[in-house]
């Protein structure tokens, strides 16, 4: 039985997706024990709170959730600000990095692959009426690609050329998000676009056209028998460099890829291996930074986005920033199986498939 603790609010989950994370879990990955997922949309049925305000605001919404809940309170969440230059407490502390945090599905809370689970009222977000269960279970993988504009890694004028290592779920959501922010606030195309690198043709041909970035093979970029393992025409050739690839031997292809002093953002949670050579990261003196939970919010403003809509760069409306219209991002093209929670079993392994793309599980009807 789920009963949620004061200021928690009780989900029926509609939909859960099963990513890549759940899989590294299953084979000991954080020493978890209990439900796993963390990627959901649901409807809000109870709440444990007194305040008559937040039961009219959130009962019987349907919602998506930030997946750490942290403490609020402690000495990180009330005084690390994310930004040396700025003075305060940061949200973004508590929301990713409350030293006493559980994490849905991954640390000390059960997960998403259920009928029921429990959030606090402050980790919920409400899903637009317009976007479907479908689609709004992406919100939490897009925020995690939101989390690179979120962290300001990506320059825009003058604009940093970018690159992007994997086309796995991630890496796909990653070259959506950034490809977006391309030409939204570049508004031309005599700037390079980010590019896309990636082993399988049919995954680069998801987001090849839509996504406003360029797709290579990443045997393209590879030579053996360079000192870096990298091609000359794409040595040290990107200001900002992403590695979702999962994989150490990704991790050293990305840094030879960076250019001298430029910025390596890691998205894999690899280890990095016997073989991990430091030396490129020392010599060419790389910002390495990584990057993990994103904006909810902002994913949600994203999935939102309709041929109708006109949305700013940033995701806001200031007066300040020039209007442009977003592309629609059309995720249910990387839906590859829909499973009920009877088959969870069978809907992980489904996941596990190299094919696969993404898998959800349908946990209850709407």
């Amino acid at each position: 039985m789920v009963v949620p603790l004061k200021n928690e609010a009780k989900i029926k989950v509609l939909r859960a997706g099963v990513c890549n994370t759940d899989l590294e879990i299953l084979q000991g990955y954080m020493g978890f024990t209990g439900v796993l997922g963390h990627e959901f949309v649901g409807v809000v049925e109870e709440i444990n709170t007194d305040d008559e305000s937040i039961k009219e605001k959130w009962l019987n919404k349907r919602v998506c959730g930030d997946i750490n809940v942290g403490c609020s309170s402690c000495n990180v969440c009330l005084n690390f600000p994310h930004d040396r230059n700025v003075k305060g407490n940061c949200p973004m502390m508590s929301r990713n990095h409350c030293p006493t945090r559980s994490v849905l599905g991954i640390l000390n809370r059960n997960g998403t692959i259920a009928e029921y689970l429990t959030l606090p009222v402050s980790n919920l977000h409400e899903v637009p009426s317009h976007v479907s269960d479908e689609v709004a279970v992406f919100a939490e993988p897009l925020a995690a690609a939101c989390r690179i504009v979120e962290q300001g890694l990506v320059r825009v004028i003058p604009p940093d050329k970018v690159a992007i290592l994997g086309d796995g779920k991630l890496g796909l959501m990653i070259a959506e998000v950034l490809g977006r922010e391309h030409s939204t606030r570049l508004g031309c195309s005599k700037y390079p676009k980010p590019i896309l690198f990636g082993k399988h043709k049919h995954k680069l041909d998801l987001v090849r056209e839509s996504a406003g970035v360029d797709c290579r093979s990443v045997s393209d970029c590879k030579d053996e028998k360079a000192f870096n393992g990298v091609s000359a025409e794409y040595a040290g050739q990107f200001d900002v460099v992403v590695d979702a690839t999962g994989s150490p031997a990704g991790l050293s292809l990305a840094s030879g890829l960076c250019r001298p002093m430029g910025t390596l953002v890691l998205k894999s949670t690899c280890a990095a291996g016997e073989k991990f050579n430091a030396a490129p990261f020392v010599i060419d003196e790389l910002r390495v930074v990584g990057s993990r939970c994103g904006p909810i919010d902002k994913a949600l403003d994203l999935l939102a986005i309709t041929n109708d809509n006109k949305i700013d760069g940033s995701g806001n409306d200031s007066s300040n920033n020039k209007k442009a219209n977003i592309r629609p991002l059309n995720v249910v093209k990387y839906i590859t199986r829909t499973f009920p929670l009877s088959e969870a079993v069978a809907a992980i392994k489904c996941a596990a498939e190299k094919s696969t793309m993404k898998v959800q599980i349908i946990c209850n009807e709407s």
